[in-house]
């Protein structure tokens, strides 16, 4: 009982003395890494002989029909039984010596024979062997027996209660000073914590410095609460002789798992620098071609036939051409790319993007068209079915057009592939040709149209961001039952407010026109003159002017007015 005691002190003192320096666990990741890798270095050759999960020798050579796997796999079962019955004391545990052999006899009953090709492997001679193996075995059934007793299980269910318990303080008070630790640290900006600089030259602000140092903090808790949880498992696991096989096995798969990863990344090295070079060589190549389509965009180099609004999207349709056949290169040298599992991976996504991206290639496809036709570009006035704006922004995948009334239209570009463009700025924007507005007014045949040309003409003239020249001109489209129809059309070289424009251009019109004493009709408005007031407004007319009344004339050309 005293036996037991101190060697759970032991391991209780062992366990606090990690949690107190858990940050020294990534330093003994490598060093374990290391030793295991020697320990599999020195090897040797054969099968154990296990009691409870523990190695206690090495078999490397058979018996008669026995290979050595079966020999050490017979002997442990063995023990384990003589191991958990309790009647067979440990003094029963002897050694024979025979003429060509010597057995350890338990009970009267043959555990083990050590034979000279065994005393050759192990080399030592037959006796000093067997009494080797002898001490080992009644150590290990002692240890056995004792770590089963209802004493030994108390003092482990103690000691796992106490670590528990423990580790919960000490993520208590880590989570309880971190964040004090964190305020604190924000409340030294700019003040205690100074930027990163280079002479004069600010890399990295005290913002940012504060911000990367409290996720550094972060980091740190989290490394400490796995740490922890990494030693905890393992240490309360080892108290119990029935979960102490799988603590160790937790600490081999880890240390196993480091070991795959590190071997791993040593021989796939070969294939990291092929992709770095790719990955180097793939950065500059658009690098250059970035200059090079600036300066196309800029001007400073030119190709006949290529426009400068072509250089942007070129460069972009060049660089994902470029980033694909890097990627197409690199394929092969990924890890795992042979594997049946990424290759169902890729063909998985290969199908979902085939089935996904159907509309997703047309908008594509009829951004690259409508880029190369140069249907359009930012800022011009277009007007795409019944919609008219000016483009706010263009991709390979849709259009937005603002509207006058300053709402955002998303146009797919597929759609406007079938759809026609009408653009009003194209014409000014590259051949210097300016836009021709025009609006249609119906006046009667008592009119006469020197006149109403010549006071429409007027009305343009008055109007802002119309042109003189070319002058505005007037169109009779249209000579109808009761009105001729007239067509003014005005030059300008802006599309930018042409809503205003034309607001202007109709009030000057009314004005104009009513100065020169004509009435506007439309195709739904009649007069009967005699008797009814003129259309004009008051403003407008003589100061004696009066509603002529109606006028009868006979046939005998007699006239009464009333």
């Amino acid at each position: 009982m005293r036996w037991q005691r101190k060697e759970m002190k032991k391991k209780l003192l062992i366990f606090i003395t990690l949690v107190i320096f858990t940050l020294g666990l990534i330093v003994i990741s490598p060093l374990a890494y290391s030793q295991t890798k020697g320990q599999s270095g020195d090897k040797i050759d054969g099968f154990p002989v296990v009691l409870n999960d523990s190695k206690l020798f090495i078999i490397q050579k058979g018996v008669g029909s026995f290979t050595a796997q079966e020999r050490a796999e017979t002997i442990s079962k063995r023990l384990e039984k003589i191991a958990q019955d309790s009647s067979i004391t440990i003094d029963k545990f002897t050694v024979e010596q025979q003429p060509d052999a010597t057995n350890i006899v338990v009970n009267n009953k043959v555990l083990l024979t050590i034979t000279q090709k065994d005393a050759r492997a192990a080399r030592e001679p037959e006796l000093e062997l067997a009494e080797h193996y002898l001490e080992i075995l009644k150590n290990a059934v002692e240890q056995y027996r004792k770590e089963r007793t209802p004493a030994y299980i108390i003092l482990a269910l103690v000691h796992s209660i106490i670590a528990t318990l423990l580790i919960v303080v000490v993520f208590w008070a880590i989570n309880l000073l971190s964040p004090r630790l964190q305020t604190l640290i924000n409340s030294w900006r700019e003040e205690h914590i100074p930027p990163l600089r280079f002479q004069n030259l600010e890399l990295i602000s005290a913002q940012k410095m504060t911000d990367i140092i409290i996720s550094f903090i972060k980091f740190i808790r989290s490394l400490i609460f796995l740490s922890l949880i990494f030693i905890y498992i393992p240490f309360v696991f080892s108290f119990f002789p029935l979960t102490r096989p799988f603590g160790q096995r937790f600490i081999s798969y880890f240390f196993r798992a480091i070991q795959l990863i590190v071997d791993s990344f040593i021989g796939y090295f070969p294939n990291v620098f092929i992709i770095a070079v790719v990955a180097i060589t793939t950065f500059y190549t658009n690098r250059f071609l970035n200059f090079i389509f600036d300066e196309i965009e800029r001007g400073n180099i030119s190709f006949p036939g290529f426009y400068q609004d072509w250089a942007r999207p070129t460069y972009n349709i060049l660089r994902f051409l470029v980033i694909a056949l890097a990627a197409v290169f690199v394929f092969p040298y990924l890890p795992g790319s042979n594997s049946p599992a990424f290759q169902g991976i890729s063909v998985f996504l290969g199908i979902l993007f085939s089935l996904g991206s159907t509309s997703a290639v047309a908008n594509t496809v009829g951004g690259i068209i409508l880029i190369y036709t140069r249907a359009f570009q930012i800022g011009d006035r277009v007007k795409i079915g019944e919609i008219i704006g000016d483009i706010e922004e263009k991709t390979l995948l849709v259009t937005r057009i603002r509207t006058p009334k300053n709402v955002l239209v998303t146009l797919p570009n597929s759609t406007l592939l079938s759809s026609n463009i009408i653009n009003f700025s194209a014409s000014a924007r590259e051949t210097k040709i300016p836009l021709v507005l025009n609006t249609t007014i119906t006046l009667g045949y008592d009119a006469p149209w020197r006149k109403v040309h010549e006071t429409l003409i007027q009305a343009a003239k008055a109007t802002k961001h119309i042109l003189e020249n070319p002058a505005p001109f007037v169109l009779q489209t249209a000579l109808n039952d009761f009105y001729v129809s007239y067509e003014l059309n005005a030059y300008t070289h802006t599309t930018r407010g042409l809503d205003q424009i034309y607001s202007e251009l109709h009030q000057n019109i009314q004005d104009k026109c009513n100065e020169a004493d004509i009435e506007i009709m439309s195709p739904q408005y009649t007069a009967l003159r005699d008797g009814n007031h003129t259309t004009i407004p008051a403003n407008y007319l003589p100061q004696d002017y009066t509603a002529p009344g109606f006028h009868i004339e006979s046939d005998n050309h007699s006239s009464k007015n009333s």
